[in-house]
């Protein structure tokens, strides 16, 4: 196992197979598409990729199925130089799959088959003990078994580490006390924020007031609101910052978030205070949504500095 590691994310790895769509179909209508592009997605190892190709120094922890998927996201993972120790193959399981329509002004939609991302478990997290220790922020979303979430989050607080939740896709039902009390810096977008705090955005900026002290009163010490276009809110509990976005014409929005979300832990474990770690996440993520796909659409470290 790698000693330099100082990023772990623990989560799901995909295929993503992405359609270009001028509209997206309503229920029961069939709309002929464009480019197809069949690609490497997930959020968890979009977010390790992501910092992977910013130079952090990233673990990943997941699970794939024994086949063609599972060896195609592995070899992947290697060659954008991330620790793959802590990955299990799960035989007589398919590997997760993400069907992804993405429309003319870039929005997307998608329908996740998990696979053996369900079947990541607490024990193989509890195996990467040795990855978490080394490292300084441990990385989690909410694409792989709440227990596995919770049960990481858990071991990370108590190793130590800095916890990051990003709670996407957005959760159905309320996240655990257990959970929320583990992590040290949550990143939800608006629609995860009104869904976790009841508390819709709006240009009234007692909203975002609202919002932050809900997410603080459950014990979360730093929270970053992202806000797409519009930038992102940070409050550590002593006023609300505001970081606006780069200006970009989009292409595709499917790993914006993931890509913030790693270029984020990146700054962060270089030292960079929250306010230079969101603008340097922020201009990040306003490249990835010029470019078509999840993980090829992270830039490089010589495009954001």
């Amino acid at each position: 196992m790698s000693q330099n590691v100082k990023i772990v994310v623990v989560g799901s790895a995909n295929t993503d197979m992405v359609v270009k769509t001028v509209q997206m179909p309503r229920p029961g209508e069939t709309v002929l598409g464009g480019k197809f592009l069949m690609t490497q997605g997930g959020k968890g190892a979009n977010q390790a990729v992501a910092a992977a190709k910013l130079d952090g120094d990233v673990a990943f922890v997941g699970k794939v199925g024994d086949d063609v998927f599972g060896g195609n996201t592995l070899e992947s993972l290697r060659k954008y130089d991330v620790d793959v120790s802590g990955v299990g193959v799960e035989a007589d399981t398919p590997s997760g799959v993400a069907l992804i329509t993405v429309d003319a002004s870039g929005e997307n939609s998608i329908v996740v088959a998990p696979g053996a991302n369900a079947m990541l478990a607490p024990y193989d997290v509890t195996n990467a003990t040795d990855l978490i220790d080394n490292a300084e922020i441990v990385l989690l979303q909410l694409e792989i078994p709440m227990e596995t979430v919770t049960y990481a989050a858990m071991l990370a607080k108590s190793r130590g580490k800095k916890v990051v939740l990003n709670p996407a896709p957005a959760p159905k039902s309320p996240l655990s006390d257990d959970l929320l009390s583990s992590v040290d810096v949550i990143v939800p977008n608006e629609t995860e924020t009104e869904i976790l705090t009841g508390i819709r955005l709006t240009d009234d900026k007692e909203s975002w007031n609202d919002a932050v002290k809900a997410f603080h009163s459950k014990g979360i010490k730093e929270v970053v609101i992202t806000l797409g276009s519009k930038g992102a809110l940070y409050s550590d509990g002593n006023g609300i910052v505001e970081i606006p976005a780069f200006k970009v014409k989009a292409v595709d929005t499917t790993a914006a978030g993931d890509t913030f979300c790693g270029a984020l832990c990146v700054a962060l474990t270089e030292g960079c205070t929250m306010d230079a770690a969101i603008t340097f996440a922020n201009k990040a993520a306003s490249i990835a949504v010029t470019r078509v796909g999840a993980q090829r659409s992270c830039p490089v470290r010589k495009e954001v500095v």
